[in-house]
């Protein structure tokens, strides 16, 4: 077996080398934290925390750790025959062995939201309800968390002014960090944001839009990867200026569990890409999508928490109702 590598945990609050008793009510009593009891009886367990963390977050299982050690499970692909193109897509990334519980460990312990925001479309506001749950963890090139979990400058290490954020940007769990970590590694490149959204089922969808914003800098790299169900993702060419030919035919890639596509290059300054709609097949299981991301500036760290967070309530996963439902200290 080969040995876990070093995770960011020296960025996190000090409650996250602690031992933490899952499911006990002292121990939830004493940290504050907010973890609810679980099913898991006695089991000791390591957790992230961080005062912007609604409730705790277990550490990945060792067991799972070890095994995603051992990604990516297949050689990527290569999918650039088509102009300004640049995909690696993996099948799988994640290995078979784990894919299920990382997706049922990730929908049962992250916190949710489902965001409401205005758009203006010409002199008109109008609300947008996103069609899927969202959450994100990260902070862009220009800040880092130092040992104490405090919001401190990249370069001098000295502590940001208090109004630096409009928002309340938190690190990265554990059990999303060390996939970044492993991705980063395999791919060579590197990531600073995890943001993560939870289709409930086929009525759940994005539509087409790229990642294209300034704040990812030039020919931004994303690694997306596909848990739980099967979903199509697709892809087109933008429209070209009058008198251009672009010889583009539009793509759509089944992604399963496990599955991870790598956008690069041109990709997201000249192509499109969407979760569509989708009724019948096994969308009903719910499916997870986890991208990594690099934000270069503070106006990438407020987009995120702005359009992934907002300000509505947090949704945490309820076995007993096998759904997303409100979280009761929210």
């Amino acid at each position: 077996m080969s040995k876990r590598p070093r995770t960011l945990d020296a960025f996190f609050a000090p409650p996250l080398t602690k031992k933490a008793r899952v499911g006990s009510e002292q121990q939830h009593e004493r940290d504050g934290t907010g973890v609810p009891p679980g099913d898991r009886g006695a089991t000791t367990a390591l957790v992230s925390a961080h005062p912007t963390y609604p409730f705790a977050i277990p550490h990945l299982p060792q067991e799972v750790a070890d095994i995603l050690n051992f990604a990516p499970a297949a050689e990527g692909r290569s999918i650039n025959d088509q102009p300004d193109l640049d995909l690696v897509y993996y099948q799988p990334y994640i290995p078979k062995d784990i894919h299920r519980d990382l997706f049922e460990l990730l929908r049962r312990e992250l916190f949710f939201y489902r965001v409401k925001y205005m758009i203006k479309r010409g002199p008109l506001e109008t609300q947008i309800n996103t069609p899927r749950f969202t959450t994100v963890f990260g902070l862009d090139d220009t800040s880092r968390f130092d040992p104490e979990g405090r919001i401190v400058d990249a370069t001098s290490g000295k502590p940001v002014m208090k109004d630096a954020y409009k928002c309340k940007p938190r690190p990265i769990p554990e059990c999303l960090d060390l996939l970044r970590t492993l991705t980063e590694n395999a791919t060579g490149c590197k990531f600073n944001f995890a943001l993560v959204n939870y289709y409930a089922s086929g009525n759940d969808s994005i539509s087409f839009h790229s990642d294209d914003e300034r704040f990812l800098g030039i020919e931004p790299a994303i690694a997306s990867f596909t848990l739980g169900a099967k979903r199509d993702f697709l892809l087109k060419h933008k429209p070209t200026p009058a008198g251009h030919v672009s010889e583009t035919k539009a793509m759509k890639l089944p992604l399963a569990s496990g599955d991870m596509i790598l956008m690069k290059g041109l990709t997201q300054s000249k192509w499109l890409h969407s979760i569509p709609k989708r009724k019948g097949g096994e969308a009903y299981k719910g499916r997870i999508n986890i991208t990594f991301r690099r934000a270069m500036i503070r106006g990438g760290t407020e987009n995120y928490y702005h359009y992934n967070v907002g300000d509505g309530e947090v949704y945490k996963w309820d076995e007993s109702r096998r759904e997303m439902h409100p979280w009761p200290n929210g």
